[in-house]
């Protein structure tokens, strides 16, 4: 899709967890009432998981919570911050953008609902794939059962650009080469200060950060 500016089509790609959808929050939330975790844990995901796979039977436990939260609670998960104006930027400068995820469509443990067809209803839900919205249609939306679909779904989308917040998905062997990798490594209140030095790789802090790396790509700039 070519814009009034850019010369050449461009298309980003994104991860859906922890990428668009910030579950923070609510697997605090979750996991406090289930009776899993002390509330004085800090509201963090890595915080929660850290903890409960400490426990006796905890990889079970965070299992059976991962299921919770990406499927019957998924509604309380909050929009990663700078998202929307991010997405609306692509909009307005007729930026194709894809949703490219790792995710099965049943949790291993836990209540049997189809974790796909809740993240839609999630995007749904923030308006995301409205026609008001920021140009995302459902046809733009993909769940890949592991990471090496993820990566041929990045090729063959023919992705220029791809946000993830997992390095080891930035730095697989067979990650598609010409396609420039971003790291979305939000700073959290407690979390690491440290910057990860990822050869070929533009690590970013928030959504705000990328949209100046694509601001700065643009011609005239």
């Amino acid at each position: 899709i070519l814009s009034n500016r850019w010369m050449f089509p461009v298309h980003i790609g994104v991860d859906f967890d922890n990428t668009i959808v910030s579950y923070d929050e609510l697997f605090h939330r979750a996991a406090v009432d289930s009776g899993l975790i002390p509330s004085s844990l800090p509201h963090r995901k890595v915080s929660v998981r850290s903890h409960l796979r400490s426990q006796p039977d905890g990889e079970n436990q965070w299992i059976r919570l991962q299921s919770v939260v990406y499927g019957s609670r998924i509604m309380e998960a909050t929009l990663c911050e700078g998202f929307d104006l991010f997405a609306t930027h692509c909009r307005n400068q007729g930026i194709r953008m894809s949703v490219i995820s790792h995710k099965l469509q049943y949790p291993a443990l836990g209540p049997r609902i189809d974790l796909r067809e809740a993240a839609i209803r999630w995007m749904r839900g923030q308006g995301l794939l409205a026609e008001d919205g920021p140009g995302l249609t459902l046809p733009d939306v993909f769940f890949e059962p592991g990471r090496p679909e993820k990566l041929a779904r990045i090729l063959a989308a023919g992705c220029t650009h791809f946000v993830d917040d997992l390095p080891e998905v930035l730095t697989d062997p067979a990650f598609p080469h010409e396609v420039k990798k971003i790291l979305y490594l939000p700073k959290r209140a407690g979390g690491e200060e440290c910057t990860p030095d990822l050869p070929g790789v533009v690590v970013c802090g928030g959504w705000s950060d990328i949209l100046r790396v694509l601001q700065e790509e643009e011609p005239g700039k």
